[in-house]
């Protein structure tokens, strides 16, 4: 028997499970390690509320943590619990699959301010993560800015914009909700430091707000590049653009505006104890590159919410790339059996849907050093029961998962899947420890 360790249980982790499992049958035992209860990671935690279509693969992974040789271990702390290299000891190979659930720091003056945040946390705040479920970001004000050109800069600003009526079927926390619903909100601006053509935007993300009930996109078309150029994009790109086109004549009846503000850098973030105003210099771009004009401007904010990427969480004794935010690797092998997978590999880019190839290559990569049959000697699951015990840590599986994602359906207001549970008190009482 060959013994695996997957620490993570989002999207990359489970794909690399499902390929392990494939490329070994019943000679692998493959464990899904994650520092949460619950599992899902990504799926759970970061993909929008009222984006249930994307959340539904989370069937696919059920049936992969039910397939024979699969475990999940919930509630262990790699890094804290159980180290990697103890992890090594017991198993014949280690697949990091953390993810990248940091944010990345903007570096400029003031965005230690009071109402700044980055969009893990406040994007953690409206998915019901333990970790940010006392947030509490300010909505008292009537003007918020998203910094960031990507879909995760357009679920905060839709999210921000959205009526109660408008999250039917979604599951967005109660205490974000109804912090959202008493909101004063009137300006959402999104800051980008290059212009349309240079998105990171997808179509159906940038189409969801041409039909929000209260709020109205709004473009400059003096940002907009002459319509010719469209043409040289890749076919996605130019859908993106013609809604960006779309928007150049915002519904006046509408109480909210989504204002894009391209070639817009921001350089400080001041207030008087709190966030009050963005400095932004006005970009033009150089090739590629955004290149600062000299001329500044304030934009009112007493929210700020940062979208400008991500990094893996570093681990004691593992290689780390700064730079990337990711863990060092080639190709996906930091060290002898140690590997990496999904943005913990990558650095935070792609779909969910990317890590799947990720997963069957490393999976790969494994199955050829380690042939099937083959029989490493390692402890595996037996012995990282027995290393939890003895530290007092008492791990979730599957089935407790299956406890609490019932009572989470039990408790769901009119309309939505479920009421998540936000505190790892909650769940583990819930299990009776």
């Amino acid at each position: 028997m060959r013994h695996f360790a997957i620490v993570g249980s989002g999207p990359a982790g489970f794909y690399t499970a499902e390929a392990l499992a494939k490329a070994y049958g019943a000679g692998a035992a493959i464990d899904l390690i994650d520092k949460l209860p619950v599992p899902y990671g990504l799926i759970r935690f970061g993909v929008a509320p009222d984006h249930q279509s994307i959340k539904a693969v989370s069937r696919r992974y059920e049936q992969v943590a039910e397939s024979e040789g699969v475990r999940f271990i919930g509630n262990v702390a790699v890094g804290e619990a159980v180290s990697v290299d103890q992890l090594l000891g017991l198993y014949d190979a280690v697949v990091l699959a953390t993810g990248a659930p940091h944010d990345r720091a903007l570096g400029i003056a003031g965005e230690n301010l009071p109402g700044v945040v980055g969009s893990a946390a406040f994007v953690g705040w409206y998915n019901g993560h333990p970790d940010f479920a006392d947030l509490d970001p300010p909505l008292d004000g009537e003007a918020a800015v998203v910094i960031g050109n990507g879909n995760v800069a357009l679920d905060v600003a839709r999210i921000l914009s959205k009526t109660r009526d408008e999250f039917a079927g979604a599951d967005i926390v109660n205490h974000a909700i109804d912090a959202l619903d008493h909101s004063r909100l009137r300006t959402i601006t999104l800051l980008g430091r290059r212009g349309p053509h240079q998105i990171a935007m997808t179509p159906k993300e940038l189409g969801e707000l041409g039909h929000l009930a209260a709020a109205s996109p709004e473009v400059d078309p003096g940002d907009l590049p002459d319509e010719g150029a469209d043409a040289a994009l890749e076919p996605g790109m130019r859908k993106s653009v013609a809604h960006l086109r779309g928007f150049v004549a915002p519904d006046a009846a509408r109480p909210k505006r989504i204002v894009f503000d391209f070639f817009a850098r921001p350089v400080r973030i001041e207030g008087e104890g709190r966030a009050e105003r963005v400095i932004v210099e006005r970009t033009r771009l150089d090739g590629a590159r955004a290149v600062g004009t000299g001329e500044e401007y304030a934009v009112p904010a007493r929210l700020v919410v940062s979208c400008i990427g991500y990094a893996a969480p570093p681990i004691g004794g593992v290689p780390y790339d700064q730079t990337g935010g990711r863990y060092a690797n080639e190709e996906g092998r930091i060290a002898d059996r140690l590997f990496a997978v999904g943005w913990a590999r990558r650095g935070p880019s792609g779909t969910i849907g990317t890590n799947r190839p990720d997963g069957q290559e490393v999976a790969a990569q494994i199955a050829a050093a380690m042939p099937e049959g083959s029989d490493g000697g390692k402890a595996g699951h037996e012995g990282l029961a027995a290393l939890l015990g003895a530290r007092g840590v008492h791990p979730t599986s599957f089935d407790d998962w299956r406890t609490i994602e019932a009572a989470e359906v039990a408790a769901a207001r009119a309309g939505a899947p479920r009421e998540k549970f936000v505190r790892h008190t909650d769940w583990l009482s819930l299990l009776g420890r």
